[in-house]
């Protein structure tokens, strides 16, 4: 297993030699520490209003998981891995260049382990994404 060190010493990112490197992702994370798993978030705001637009619903899913993030005392490079569930991936690949903005923005340069899912419908109604996130405390 060949793996190269990413930014703190609490978690490694592994890449296999002659992979091509991933772009806004890793492929695998080992990590030590306290583990917050977080359930999953939508683009609504604390106060209950669903943002409009998918890249806002984004920042906003990000933003709820980034407020969880400090209520447990950890930070953004400490997630681990990622999930996120969309209503259109086509949506989502349309949209690849302000999504990145916007996650650089909430998220940092720090890119965990990823998987995106395309679903039918999400359980709000109005919810275009839902990002679940697992982070390493260390």
């Amino acid at each position: 297993m060949d793996s190269r060190m990413s930014g703190s010493v609490f978690h490694q990112v592994v890449q296999p030699e002659g992979w091509p490197a991933p772009r806004g992702y890793a492929n695998a994370i080992v990590a030590t520490g306290r583990l917050l798993s977080i359930g999953g978030q939508i683009g609504m705001t604390p106060a209950g209003e669903m943002q409009e637009g998918f890249v806002t619903q984004c920042q906003q899913a990000l933003r709820n998981i980034e407020a969880l993030l400090k209520a447990a005392d950890a930070l953004p490079e400490h997630v681990v891995r990622m999930t996120w569930y969309v209503t259109d991936i086509a949506t989502y690949t349309a949209q690849l260049r302000p999504l990145g903005q916007v996650y650089r923005t909430v998220m940092g340069r720090h890119y965990p382990a990823m998987s995106l899912v395309q679903v039918v419908r999400l359980v709000e109604p109005a919810a275009l994404v839902e990002i679940e996130a697992t982070a390493v405390i260390p």
